[in-house]
């Protein structure tokens, strides 16, 4: 079936390549998204850290390649041949190394062009056509055009965006739920434990709207305390006097690329502690192994901290999360929380909160790598405020909520993924064929 679709080059298709300027804009504060090639992130483009560049800029950066819907914007150094589709509604200037493909509908359909650039296909263009260079390899402007492919009729194609556009949006939606669940959260703990709101409502004799057993456990005064202002009768604590555990990563020497295999323990890295816990895109360690690194195992329910590196970095394992331990890697740390004292959560929440990015860094070395001094010391010394546990226990449980509804959304969208990224190559090379009609 895929003989009778033609392959040609994308000059062939009308799919023109637009080039960026070859100039770097002045930062600023505000303004429009200057993307560059670390906001191309698995076939989306994520402007929550792009460069701001003025309104001016933006209309001169502009002038030469101003992205419109269903560009696909193609990273040509660094990670050549990634891609990244431009939605609706997205305004921003291309950065350096970036080049926009642009279907003009004549034998490509728009929408459709986002697939047929991650391919297999795709990618063995991306190996013929690859500049291997001393620092970066790269893709030269000329040649991408000449990349050759095989393009379904425009019914198929229609019918291909569909459905993987379909899988898309559903993955997008989930992101965005946990996004929206994770601010509610953090939103929870601001208004309880930083802010103090249903204490300032009582001390007003105003109803904070909560149910009245929960209002109720809350006081109606703050007093003075090291920390500031904080409600009567809380606590200021050592975080050590919290915990049951805190335990550092292996040293370097007892964990190499060697002793890692296709399954078994997952070693948790700073890249998994990005945005909480990312519970995927682990390398793993064999059973025996991560016994013999018994100090260093985290199980459902512990904190993780990065001491060395990128530092402010903190995590935590759910408590449904998909594999029953884990192994810290040596620039981590881990803290077991003793929930007959505290609320693992709200330790997890305050050690995110500017106040315990403070506390946590504030024994931070810059001699060489960034680095806590004296990890675990500075660690169990941290001075937080304890709420009582009546407070504590609601807290855990609505935040547990928030928490079993992220993952039930991440683990549809790795299935979702998982079944997208399948029949992608099967469905532009014609081997699998959707009833048009």
């Amino acid at each position: 079936m895929a003989a009778k679709w033609p392959t040609q080059s994308l000059r062939e298709s009308g799919v023109a390549l637009i080039d960026c300027d070859h100039r770097t804009p002045k930062p600023t504060d505000e303004g429009y998204p200057y993307v560059a090639i670390p906001q191309l992130r698995e076939g989306r483009l994520d402007l929550s850290d792009a460069r701001r560049i003025s309104p001016q800029d933006f209309v001169e950066w502009t002038r030469k390649a101003k992205p419109v819907a269903n560009d696909v914007v193609l990273s040509r150094r660094c990670n050549p041949g990634e891609t990244a589709s431009v939605p609706p509604n997205m305004e921003f200037a291309l950065g350096q190394n970036l080049v926009l493909l642009r279907a003009d509908g004549s034998r490509i359909y728009p929408p459709f062009l986002r697939w047929l650039v991650r391919g297999p296909q795709w990618w063995e263009q991306i190996g013929k056509f690859l500049n291997v260079g001393a620092v970066f390899d790269s893709l030269r402007c000329a040649d991408v055009p000449k990349f050759e492919l095989t393009v379904p009729p425009l019914e198929d194609q229609r019918a291909i965006a569909r459905v993987l556009s379909a899988l898309d949006d559903k993955i997008e939606v989930n992101r965005r739920m946990g996004e929206t669940l994770e601010s509610m959260a953090r939103a929870l703990f601001r208004s309880w434990f930083v802010d103090f709101d249903p204490v300032r409502q009582k001390a007003g004799g105003r109803d904070d709207g909560l149910p009245k057993e929960l209002f109720s456990l809350f006081p109606d005064s703050l007093e003075a305390s090291e920390l500031g202002a904080i409600p009567s009768a809380w606590e200021v604590v050592n975080l050590g006097s919290c915990s049951l555990r805190i335990a550092m990563g292996p040293f370097g020497s007892d964990i190499k690329t060697d002793n890692f295999v296709d399954a078994g323990v997952p070693v948790i890295r700073g890249g998994n502690l990005t945005s909480g816990f990312v519970d995927d895109n682990f390398v793993f360690l064999s059973e025996a192994k991560a016994d013999q690194l018994r100090n260093a195992n985290a199980f459902p329910g512990d904190i993780v901290i990065t001491h060395r590196g990128t530092l402010g970095q903190v995590g935590m394992i759910p408590l449904t999360s998909r594999y029953p331990r884990y192994v810290v890697s040596q620039s981590q740390m881990l803290l077991s929380v003793n929930p007959e004292v505290a609320s693992p959560r709200y330790v997890f929440d305050y050690l995110r909160s500017p106040a315990g990015q403070h506390a946590l860094l504030a024994n931070t070395s810059q001699t060489g790598v960034p680095a806590i001094s004296r990890p675990t010391t500075s660690l169990k010394a941290i001075r937080l405020l304890l709420p009582p546990p009546g407070i504590l226990n609601v807290y855990e449980r609505v935040a547990q909520a928030f928490v079993a509804r992220e993952v039930a959304a991440a683990t549809e969208s790795r299935t979702l993924w998982a079944l997208r990224d399948t029949l992608l190559p099967k469905l532009v090379s014609g081997d699998i064929r959707i009833n048009v009609a």
